[in-house]
């Protein structure tokens, strides 16, 4: 008989990880081993229990979840982890996905579903809640400037007209409006200003030190 599905638990709210625990403990092909309340805690615990899962809220008290995420798998490469949230933006499910979560699901969710993303993640199978993998997708979208856009992002970055854009890269001015309207695009943004902090924002652009 297969062993059940060890599972730790990494929520600040009390109330969620007893919701979540009373859940597990209804299923017997999963037992609950651990609970954590902060991203250390959670690291150290993983360290000791080496559970089969972790599902791990975004925003902790001392760091974000894909932070504790990042750092678990780069001591166990192969650890199993879903993100339970409340956030919905495709930017929170990129950050969980590039850290290595393996599942995203809302806290809007039913417990079912929870389950159901548990049981996925458990045999390596992505999971996520309704309308998040389109999310996701629409955000790698967004990430894949061409090396011509990101020049271009780039002199945008340092305040430069169009004028002096196409002079520097050697454009015409419909091709720098062309590239500027696909950037615009693939970052979701409206205009020059909101593209630049986006960029930052999301690491496409590093400020110098």
């Amino acid at each position: 008989m297969k062993s059940p599905t060890r599972i730790m638990i990494v929520d600040d709210h009390a109330m969620v990880r007893f919701a979540l625990s009373e859940a597990i403990q209804r299923h017997s092909d999963m037992t609950l081993v651990g609970e954590a309340e902060n991203g250390h805690k959670a690291v150290s615990l993983y360290r000791k229990l080496l559970p089969d899962v972790v599902t791990m809220d975004f925003k902790l008290p001392d760091r974000d979840g894909d932070g504790v995420i990042a750092e678990i798998l780069a001591e166990f490469p192969d650890a199993r982890i879903v993100l339970l949230s409340i956030f919905e933006n495709s930017e929170s499910v990129w950050r969980a996905t590039e850290a290595g979560a393996l599942g995203y699901v809302t806290k809007a969710a039913k417990v079912a579903e929870v389950i159901k993303a548990i049981r996925h993640v458990a045999v390596g199978k992505p999971y996520f809640s309704e309308g998040l993998a389109e999310k996701l997708e629409q955000r790698r979208q967004q990430q894949n400037l061409s090396a011509r856009e990101l020049a271009v992002l780039e002199l945008v970055s340092a305040g430069q007209s169009n004028k002096e854009i196409v002079t520097a890269l050697n454009l015409s001015p419909s091709t720098v409006k062309f590239h500027l309207q696909n950037i615009f695009t693939k970052l979701g943004v409206q205009d020059r200003t909101q593209a630049t902090a986006v960029a930052f924002q999301r690491g496409i652009l590093l400020l110098d030190e």
